[in-house]
């Protein structure tokens, strides 16, 4: 498997693309982004909960991501506090998780790396 994290994100607007199954969403999680977690109810998105020592470093991270999100033309939910943001992914498009939502959080873990 290619690193996620090299791939960029393709549009789900207007094609036949279903959302990933749940074998193939525990499989990217294990082997790609072993940090993050899926929704557990309904397995609709990911997320991952990020700590920062202060509101600085928190604030420089979200416009980072916000950066990606515009690169790769895929946003983000996030949830925004003084040392900490949790950030979700889903593709609305196809009510569900893609590759895309995977490819994007694998970017942002590089963000965190020496941290």
């Amino acid at each position: 498997m290619d690193k996620l994290s090299t791939k960029f994100c393709k549009s789900c607007e207007g094609g036949d693309l279903l959302p990933m199954s749940k074998e193939e969403i525990n499989l990217s999680l294990q082997k790609e982004i072993p940090n993050w977690r899926v929704d557990s109810t309904e397995k609709q998105f990911i997320f991952r909960v990020f700590e920062f020592k202060n509101y600085y470093q928190t604030m420089a991270f979200v416009n980072a991501v916000a950066w990606i999100a515009h690169l790769e033309n895929h946003h983000p939910e996030l949830e925004v506090s003084y040392k900490q943001c949790t950030v979700k992914y889903w593709t609305h498009a196809i009510g569900g998780l893609s590759l895309n939502d995977f490819i994007c959080a694998a970017k942002i873990d590089i963000l965190v790396q020496d941290f």
